[in-house]
C-alpha cells in the first residue's frame, strides 16, 4: 500500500477512519498515557484539522502529539476499515518538514540524517570512534565519576542501549564455488557495525540453500528514517540511488535481515509514483525484495541440528504489521530441533527502540521497554528473537538494565547455529 499522499490522498485516507475505537487498545502510547491526543484516532483528528487550516501546522501541542508516535502501525492491524495510519503520518510529517513552520528540532533531525546516513565512511568513522571509546578506559572512568550522568537525557540514554561493538565489520564474504542462483543482499547503514554476526549467518543461510549473495557496491541507507522523520525528499533521492545500484545486477531477489529497511523498501513503488523516470523500476524493485525469513522460509531446508533454548519470540513492527510477516518467523524456530518457543503475552507490541525514537523520545521509549522486559521476564526464556537491529539493540539494553541472563539474536542466527549443528556447509 502507498504510504505518500497529496492532499487529496490524505483527505481520502481521512475519511476512510470511521472512528469505532478499535485502534486504542493496539496503541501502545494510548495504552501508556490513555489519551486521545496520543491514540491513532486522536491524531488523525489533529491532522485533519491541520490539514483543513483549521488548527495551525506549526503548533507545538499538536506535533508535539505526532511526534509522540511511534510509526510503528499496529493500528493499521487492528483496523477494520484498513485505514492507512503509516501514510496517513508519514504526509503530515511531510507537509509539517516542507512547510514554513517545521520546528527547528525536526529540521535539525533531518539535516543530521542526511549528513550521516548517506555516507558509509562517515558512519564507519563514527563507529571506529565508538569502538575505540567502549574499549578504553575512558568509558569506565565517566561512569565512575558520575560524568555520564550529566549530560543530557537523549545522550545518556543512546550510550547506556549501545551494545559491545564487535572488533571489526561486516565484510563481505567470498562466495563457495558451485552456487547457481543469485540474490543481493541489503547491508545497511549501522547494521554492518553492530550487528555482523546477523550478516554473516544470513550470507551462511543462503549459501546453503544454494544462492550466492552479493553486495551492491553503491547501495546507500534504505531511507526509512528519514522518511519518518518526514524529509521525503531525501527518501526519494535514497530509494533512487538503491533502485540504480540494485537492479544493475542479474538476481532474483532482494534479501533484507532488517525489518524497518525492509519495510520502506517494499513501498518504493508508492514513494515514487510520481517519479515518471523511475515509476516503473520502483515498482519491480519493491516487488522483488523480501525480508530474509520470508524468503527461507519458502525453501527447502536442509537437516536441522539441535539447539537447546528457549526462545521468545518478539515481533519486530515492520515486519508484523507493515509487511504482514508473522508465521514465517515462528515457522523457522519450530522447525528447529531443541528449540522451545515460549509466547510473549504482547509480542507485537512495540518495545520502543522505533528508529530515532528512543532518542528523541526517551521517556516514553523506558516505559514501553519496561513493559517488554516484564513480559520477556515472565516466559523465563534465555533467548530473545527478533527480527529487526533496531529491536535488538532496545532488547540488549533492556535485559542489561533488569540483570536479566538471556541472549538477543536475529531468528536467522539460531537457524544458522541449527544448520552448522547439522554439519551442513554450502554446495
Amino acid at each position: 500500500m502507498p504510504q505518500t499522499a497529496d492532499a487529496h490522498g490524505l483527505r481520502e485516507d481521512i475519511a476512510r477512519c470511521v472512528h469505532c475505537g478499535f485502534c486504542l487498545q493496539a496503541c501502545p502510547t494510548y495504552l501508556q498515557l490513555g489519551k486521545e491526543t496520543d491514540s491513532p484516532r486522536g491524531r488523525i483528528a489533529l491532522i485533519e484539522a491541520m490539514s483543513s487550516g483549521r488548527a495551525a501546522p506549526g503548533a507545538p501541542p499538536l506535533l508535539g502529539h505526532l511526534d509522540l508516535c511511534l510509526q510503528c502501525r499496529a493500528c493499521e492491524t487492528a483496523c477494520p476499515s484498513g485505514v492507512p495510519f503509516g501514510r496517513i503520518m508519514e504526509t503530515a510529517r511531510g507537509n509539517v518538514m516542507e512547510g514554513a513552520a517545521a520546528p527547528l528540532a525536526w529540521r535539525l533531525r533531518a539535516a543530521a540524517l542526511r549528513q550521516v546516513l548517506p555516507h558509509r565512511r562517515r558512519i564507519a568513522a563514527a563507529m571506529a570512534l565508538l569502538r575505540g571509546y567502549q574499549r578504553s578506559p575512558l568509558r569506565r572512568v565517566l561512569r565512575r565519576t558520575g560524568v555520564l550522568g550529566r549530560l543530557p537525557r537523549p545522550l545518556r540514554a543512546a550510550e547506556a542501549s549501545l551494545p559491545v561493538l564487535p572488533r571489526e565489520p561486516f565484510a563481505a564474504p567470498p562466495q563457495p564455488p558451485g552456487l547457481t542462483r543469485t540474490v543481493a543482499m541489503l547491508r545497511g547503514c549501522v547494521m554492518p557495525h553492530l550487528y555482523p554476526r546477523t550478516h554473516d549467518a544470513t550470507v551462511r543461510v543462503l549459501n546453503r540453500l544454494g544462492y550466492r549473495v552479493v553486495f551492491p557496491e553503491q547501495e546507500v541507507c534504505c531511507g526509512a528514517l528519514s522518511l519518518h522523520a518526514g524529509d521525503r525528499q531525501q527518501a526519494r533521492a535514497l530509494a533512487r540511488r538503491n533502485i540504480d545500484a540494485f537492479l544493475e545486477a542479474e538476481i532474483e531477489a532482494i534479501v533484507v535481515n532488517s525489518a524497518g529497511c525492509g519495510s520502506t523498501m517494499k513501498e518504493y513503488g508508492a514513494l515514487l509514483h510520481d517519479d515518471p523516470a523511475y515509476r516503473e523500476r520502483a515498482a519491480r524493485f519493491a516487488a522483488m525484495t523480501r525480508d530474509v525469513l520470508e524468503f527461507v522460509v519458502a525453501e527447502t531446508l536442509p537437516a536441522l541440528g539441535e539447539v537447546p533454548v528457549a526462545v521468545t519470540y518478539q515481533d519486530s513492527c515492520h515486519l508484523v504489521h507493515a509487511q504482514k510477516v508473522t508465521q514465517a518467523p515462528r515457522a523457522l524456530l519450530r522447525a528447529i530441533p531443541g528449540i522451545e518457543l515460549r509466547e510473549l503475552a504482547a509480542p507485537d507490541r512495540c518495545c520502543g527502540s522505533a528508529g530515532l525514537y528512543s532518542l528523541v523520545q526517551p521517556a516514553m521509549s523506558a516505559r514501553l521497554l519496561a513493559d517488554k522486559m516484564d513480559d520477556v521476564r515472565a516466559t523465563g526464556a534465555n533467548v530473545v528473537a527478533t527480527a529487526n537491529p533496531g529491536c535488538m539493540m532496545q532488547l540488549e539494553a533492556g535485559l542489561r538494565q533488569r540483570g536479566i541472563e538471556a541472549r538477543v539474536v536475529h531468528v536467522i542466527e539460531l537457524l544458522d547455529e541449527a544448520m552448522q549443528a547439522a554439519g551442513g556447509a554450502a554446495p
